[in-house]
């Protein structure tokens, strides 16, 4: 690999950046590409292979060539609104996925370090919390508390800025009357039913671990939707 490609490949990472590095194993030239520009001579003709890879997040070698295909991408960040029973399980599971787990509850009690040790834990009301998270449409919310007070903001927040996946907790019954409280402060009828309620895949599971698997395997499943 070149100087030039490692160095690129330092600062983009440091900026966070999503690329990946094309490299013909052959000669040992290497490109990095983005999705969202052209590629140059030889490599471009592999661009479709190139995109596909990238877009399944793999390293991998593009079939019958030498080309080979390593994609740098960021964590997907799940917010999880509620220092709840069900977050210790969520927390469990997202640990071998590619998640950055956020916390958000202003009540301290529940947001201790002691219940979620090595996770970050912002102890503020949703408003004031998504003032200190960079977010953007590959950022997902998981609202866990049941009080209005606490989920509707974060929601609101979520919708306004085209969150992912949004899901919230709750009955039938009680995500009805959510989805009219978004829709009198303002949001169309067609974005409220973006937000997945009651959350998660219907796998008949009722306890704390096996809600936290359903909203699990809603969010890879949305993950891989998009």
């Amino acid at each position: 690999m070149k100087l030039k490609t490692i160095q690129e490949t330092l600062k983009n990472k440091s900026l966070k950046k999503e690329f990946a590095i094309i490299t013909n194993l052959k000669n040992g030239d290497s490109e990095i590409f983005f999705p969202d520009t052209n590629l140059t001579g030889f490599f471009s003709k592999y661009r479709n292979d190139i995109k596909k890879i990238f877009h399944l997040n793999k390293n991998s070698l593009i079939e019958n060539s030498d080309i080979f295909v390593q994609t740098f991408k960021n964590p997907i960040k799940v917010i999880i609104v509620g220092a709840v029973h069900i977050t210790t399980y969520l927390i469990d599971l997202a640990k071998n996925l590619d998640f950055e787990i956020i916390i958000v509850d202003p009540r301290g009690y529940f947001a201790s370090k002691e219940r979620f040790p090595n996770t970050n834990i912002i102890k503020k009301w949703p408003n004031e919390a998504f003032k200190e998270i960079e977010t953007n449409s590959k950022t997902a919310l998981v609202a866990l508390t049941h009080d209005p007070k606490i989920d509707d903001p974060a929601l609101q927040y979520a919708l306004k800025n085209k969150f992912f996946y949004i899901g919230a907790l709750g009955s039938k019954k009680t995500h009805e009357k959510r989805c009219l409280r978004l829709m009198e402060s303002g949001f169309k009828k067609e974005e409220v039913e973006t937000i997945n309620g009651p959350i998660g895949i219907k796998l008949g599971g009722k306890s704390p671990s096996e809600i936290a698997i359903s909203i699990i395997a809603q969010l890879v499943l949305e993950k891989y939707r998009k």
